[in-house]
């Protein structure tokens, strides 16, 4: 299996179809798990830039560090019940991640009873 060094460019989704003989839908896919892991940053016209994975196992892995701010933020108020939780494109902007971190954050609220999601509508603090 190769190994890519941190601060080094991953190769294409062409070239990692080629190396590893799997489709690009596969390679999309692991490439977004990498990135809400925060093991590699999407650069735009670039390319994807590989990140420190020296993670450790109490360290929390990005969705967990959103869905803790958010439950803080529920916790002193300052999303009180009724009112909306912030847009997942406004999640992703303050906290510098991906949609996919984002949507696992909001379901960890959820299915701890903070939040609920109201179709078409958005997403609430529990009364």
């Amino acid at each position: 299996m190769t190994t890519y060094p941190v601060g080094t460019m991953m190769p294409s989704e062409a070239e990692l179809c080629a190396e590893f003989g799997v489709a690009r839908n596969t390679v999309r896919r692991a490439l977004a798990l990498l990135e809400a892991e925060g093991l590699i940053l999407a650069i735009p016209a670039k390319g994807r830039l590989v990140l420190g994975g020296d993670k450790t196992g109490d360290e929390p892995y990005l969705y967990q560090t959103v869905a803790r701010e958010l439950r803080e933020q529920i916790q002193r108020g300052d999303l009180a019940p009724g009112s909306t939780v912030p847009s997942e494109a406004q999640l992703r902007r303050s906290h510098g991640v991906s949609r996919s971190t984002v949507r696992q954050a909001l379901a960890v609220l959820e299915r701890e009873g903070l939040i609920v999601a109201e179709h078409g509508r958005g997403r609430f603090v529990r009364r």
